[in-house]
């Protein structure tokens, strides 16, 4: 008997990767658009007998709104779980964006939270006969999905918080003492969210708007860097990052960016980006450091403070040119921003009262001044450029004090006895660190009257316990309404930014093929970075800023190419119908692929170059 043929030698495996729901409807719009079974087939990797499956399901696919990593619709899997995941997928990625950790409890614990909400507002009829846990099993799927695998699984990290800010405290003293460090030399910079346009919970604008259909309770965020220095007599402009590059009220107005008292920044997150922190950098906060110490005629020397934040370039040193080398950057331990940042003692939070009360300011002057009433006036009047100038307002009137004492944790050396007055320190000297004796100090409770005094003046009824709910509420966790509006927001932001990229100065454009290679090259790096980073946290924020800031970018440029020479194709055959001779035969015969059935053929005309099938 002789030796057994080997059948399978020479043929090549066919790779088994299961198609995701996003890809199929991204394979379904291609087709619709032109794009050949044969050439999908070629472009994708996979059999046409696969795309052609695919495009057999095409109604069904078309209406599925599966969620990031889903391959396949389950009649057990109801579409409050889709919409549940794709909101979670929005928190955790602002979550590793703010550089804040997450855990496995706390994705679970949200998941149930979205879920529940969901629930309440869809009536409970979709998922009436599922119950959602939140279950270990639930969460490694969804893990695997969406490539959120980089997490804190545990407490470790968070009980190694207070240890490693004592210790970096004592770092943190000698390298001032070491370098010779005064405080006009020293300066902190940490970024916030501004929810810009949102009242007080029990105002009676919020409880309106809140009954009204469309109701969008987030209304508008933004992002602020605030910078200062140890001294209290350096405010550095702050950067500023919008959703939109040229508002409508900017257009109106002519605004001059340049000329705004912010720098002035977007992207459709509102995300600090590296590139927006190196430009702040560069642009505003080393030549005012360079100018201020020259007028107190200091030595040029600084030193930078700023926590692990994605946005924050680990060689900014490098990039400095050397004009600025005199500045240098010292980063705080990952998880000790609460215990020691400066910004974040009382900094941020003042600024938030001050900015609610320029707002109320500015609520009760146009009330007085014009025939406007507070309800106009926040409907259709108040808009991102007033915001942009109550920001200036109320980041001029941090005072000296408060800006001073907030290094009392990370340098006490530096803020004068005075300056602890109304706060009293924690036992033992290593923490070097001093806690609130009450809640407010004597400027917090000026600040708090003047706004329950406007408030009361244009019939708003607030209390303290309100102001204080609105200012955590800035820096809190998205809720379930909030997450459904940034998702919205986002969508439009995308379709206004196709809108004006035709606006743009014209720019060298690279051809289709040279921008699919690099997205294929892109994919390789991302596996190679996403497998081999040491830094898997810093590497996963990075590989998602790149992705959805660049990358994204691209893929549209060839997705409306794809629909245009499917147009320029219509546009060509009707013409030639134009001017055919009515009575003399066609000079060329259409030739129909074989599709799907009931799907629409596409038409080659014979003479045209198809790909080969």
């Amino acid at each position: 008997m002789g030796p057994k043929k080997d059948s399978d030698k020479g043929k090549a495996k066919r790779k088994t990767v299961r198609t995701t729901i996003e890809l199929k409807k991204e394979i379904i719009a291609k087709y619709e658009s032109g794009v050949r079974v044969s050439d999908l087939a070629s472009q994708y990797e996979m059999a046409k007998s696969t795309i052609s499956t695919i495009l057999n399901h095409k109604e069904v696919l078309k209406k599925a709104d599966a969620a990031m990593g889903v391959t396949a619709i389950s009649k057990q899997r109801p579409q409050i779980m889709e919409e549940m995941e794709k909101l979670l997928l929005i928190f955790t990625k602002e979550k590793m964006l703010s550089g804040d950790s997450i855990s496995e409890a706390l994705i679970c614990e949200k998941a149930l939270q979205i879920y529940e909400d969901l629930l309440k507002t869809t009536g409970g009829e979709s998922a009436s006969s599922f119950t959602f846990k939140a279950s270990k099993g639930w969460f490694e799927k969804f893990r695997h999905r969406t490539g959120i695998h980089r997490i804190t699984r545990h407490g470790e990290a968070a009980s190694s918080d207070k240890a490693a800010a004592v210790k970096y405290v004592t770092e943190f003293s000698e390298t001032i003492k070491a370098e010779e460090y005064v405080p006009e030399q020293v300066f902190n910079c940490d970024e916030t969210g501004l929810f810009w346009k949102k009242l007080p919970a029990n105002t009676y604008i919020t409880k309106e708007e809140t009954k009204m259909p469309g109701h969008k309770p987030m209304k508008d965020r933004l992002t602020l860097l605030l910078c200062a220095n140890a001294s209290g007599d350096c405010k550095i402009k702050p950067l500023l990052v919008y959703h939109s590059d040229n508002p409508r009220v900017f257009k109106r107005n002519n605004i001059i960016k340049t000329k705004l008292p912010v720098m002035w920044r977007a992207n459709t997150k509102s995300w600090v980006t590296r590139q927006f922190f190196a430009e702040w950098i560069h642009e505003v906060f080393a030549p005012q450091v360079k100018a201020y110490l020259i007028e107190k005629k200091l030595q040029l020397k600084c030193l930078l403070v700023m926590d692990n934040a994605p946005a924050h370039p680990p060689g900014l040193e490098d990039d400095l040119t050397d004009e600025y080398s005199f500045i240098k950057v010292k980063f705080l331990p990952p998880n000790t921003t609460p215990l020691l940042q400066p910004m974040d003692q009382q900094v941020i939070a003042n600024f938030k009262k001050l900015y609610t009360k320029a707002l109320f300011r500015k609520c009760f002057d146009v009330t007085c001044d014009t025939q406007l009433t507070l309800r106009e006036f926040w409907k259709d009047h108040f808009n991102i450029l007033n915001c942009v100038n109550i920001i200036d307002q109320a980041w001029g009137n941090v005072t000296y004090r408060t800006l001073k004492s907030a290094w009392r944790k990370l340098w006490p050396e530096c803020v004068p006895e005075r300056d602890f007055e109304g706060f009293q320190y924690e036992a033992g000297p290593s923490t070097a660190a001093v806690i609130p004796a009450g809640t407010c100090t004597t400027e917090e409770n000026a600040v708090m009257e003047d706004i329950l005094s406007m408030g009361r003046s244009m019939g708003i009824e607030v209390n303290r316990e309100d102001i204080d709910e609105l200012v955590e509420g800035h820096s809190s966790e998205l809720t379930t309404e909030e997450l459904l509006y940034l998702q919205q927001q986002q969508q439009q932001d995308l379709v206004q930014e196709q809108e004006s990229s035709e606006d743009e100065d014209v720019r060298e454009e690279a051809s289709s093929a040279v921008i699919n290679d690099m997205c294929a090259k892109w994919g390789e790096l991302q596996a190679f970075v996403e497998k081999y980073h040491p830094d898997t946290a810093v590497s996963n924020r990075a590989v998602i800023i790149f992705n959805d800031t660049v990358m994204a970018h691209f893929r549209k440029i060839v997705q409306k190419r794809q629909k245009q020479l499917t147009m320029d194709r219509f546009l060509l055959k009707e013409k030639r119908k134009a001017t055919a001779q009515p009575d003399s035969p066609p000079r060329k015969r259409e030739r129909r692929e074989k599709t799907p059935e009931g799907a629409l053929p596409s038409v080659i005309m014979e003479g045209d170059s198809p790909s080969k099938e």
